[in-house]
C-alpha cells in the first residue's frame, strides 16, 4: 500500500518549520515613544497600555508554539532616520518590519521566555543604556591615538590601567555587596557605567563579564583623555550580630575623582557634600538613614610610561 502526503502532514511540517524560524519584536517601551508613532495613519494603536498587553499576548502565543523570540526597543527617531536614509515611507507596516529586523541586527535584544513585559522591559532599557554608554566610551577611547614618543596604542594602555584600578579598588573594598558608578563629564548626559559585585568569606568578587567590560571602558576613556569624572562605591555590609537597634545592614559610600589619569580618593567631607547636594539646584538635601559617608581608599597607580612631562 502506498501512502501520500496529506494536508495535515504538510500542516504539521509547516508548524515544525515555524518553530525553527526565530521571531523578533521591537517594542515602544515608554509613553513618549508610543505617542510619537501615533502620528502615522497605519499605526493601529491608540492606547499604550493596551498596546503592551496585546504585544505580550502575541509573544506568549509565539513562545507557546515553541518559537524563539527576541525583543528589542523601537526608537521612533532612529526609525525616521532609517526610513529617510533608504527612501522608505515611514507610514507603512512593511517599513516598520524592515526597521525591526535592522534594529534586532544592530541593537540590543533580550530573549523572551514567557514572563510579563513589565519585568522584561526595564532590563531591556537598562541593557540598551549600557550599550549606548559603551559605544560612546569606545568612540572616545579611540580618539586617544598613539604615544608620540614610543608609538604605543594609548587606548590599549588606558584600558590596562583602568582594569588595574578596578581590580585594586575591589580588593580594597573587601567583603560586602558593592555598587560602583563611574561617571565622566563627556557630553550631556554624563557618560555612566555601573558595576555590581559581591565578595564573601575571602572569595574573589563575582563579576558580570559584560558589565565589567563596560565599566572598564568608560573608566579607560576618562583616564586616556583626562576627562573630569569620578567613581562612587556603595557597599552594603552584613549585620553586626549584636541584638541592638544597630544590628542591621548599613551602607558605606566612598568616592574618588579622576585626576592625572588615575582615581584619587575624596575625603569623607567631600563624599558627604557630593551625596547630600541636589545636582540641579545646588541646595543641600538630608543624608540617607543607615548610610555612612567615608573617604575613598588610596589606590596605587602603576608606572605610566607615556607621561613624559
Amino acid at each position: 500500500m502506498t501512502f501520500t502526503s496529506r494536508p495535515t502532514d504538510r500542516s504539521a511540517a509547516r508548524r515544525t518549520l515555524r518553530r525553527e524560524v526565530p521571531s523578533t519584536a521591537a517594542i515602544l517601551a515608554d509613553e513618549q515613544d508610543f505617542t510619537a508613532m501615533r502620528r502615522y495613519r497605519t499605526f493601529p494603536f491608540d492606547d499604550h497600555s493596551s498596546y503592551l498587553r496585546q504585544m505580550e499576548t502575541l509573544l506568549r502565543s509565539l513562545t507557546s508554539q515553541g518559537v524563539v523570540t527576541t525583543v528589542g526597543l523601537f526608537d521612533p527617531v532612529a526609525y525616521e532616520k532609517y526610513c529617510a536614509h533608504l527612501a522608505l515611507d515611514p507610514d507603512r507596516p512593511d517599513s516598520r518590519s524592515r526597521y525591526t529586523a535592522e534594529a534586532a541586527r544592530t541593537g540590543t535584544t533580550l530573549l523572551y521566555e514567557g514572563g510579563p513585559l513589565s519585568r522584561l522591559l526595564p532590563l531591556l532599557v537598562e541593557e540598551a543604556d549600557r550599550r549606548a554608554h559603551w559605544d560612546h566610551a569606545s568612540a572616545l577611547l579611540a580618539r586617544a591615538g598613539t604615544c608620540e614618543e614610543c608609538g604605543e596604542d594609548l587606548s590599549r594602555a588606558a584600558f590596562s590601567r583602568a582594569t588595574h584600578a578596578v581590580r585594586q579598588l575591589l580588593t580594597s573594598l573587601g567583603e560586602g555587596t558593592h555598587h560602583l558608578v563611574c561617571s565622566l563629564a563627556a557630553g550631556e548626559p554624563s557618560l555612566l557605567a555601573v558595576l555590581h559585585t559581591t565578595a564573601r568569606d575571602g572569595a574573589r568578587p563575582q563579576l558580570a563579564e559584560h558589565e565589567t567590560l563596560v565599566f572598564c571602558t568608560v573608566l579607560a576613556a576618562g583616564l586616556a583623555l583626562r576627562t573630569p569624572g569620578g567613581i562612587v562605591s556603595r557597599t552594603t555590609s552584613g549585620p553586626t550580630g549584636r541584638n541592638t537597634t544597630e544590628d542591621a545592614a548599613r551602607d558605606t559610600v566612598r568616592g574618588w575623582s579622576l585626576r592625572d589619569s588615575w582615581p584619587y580618593p575624596l575625603s569623607a567631607a567631600e563624599v558627604f557634600t557630593a551625596y547630600c547636594t541636589d545636582a540641579d539646584t545646588g541646595e543641600p538635601i538630608p543624608p540617607e538613614p543607615g548610610v555612612d559617608y567615608a573617604s575613598g581608599l588610596p589606590l596605587t597607580p602603576p608606572p605610566d610610561p607615556h607621561d613624559h612631562r
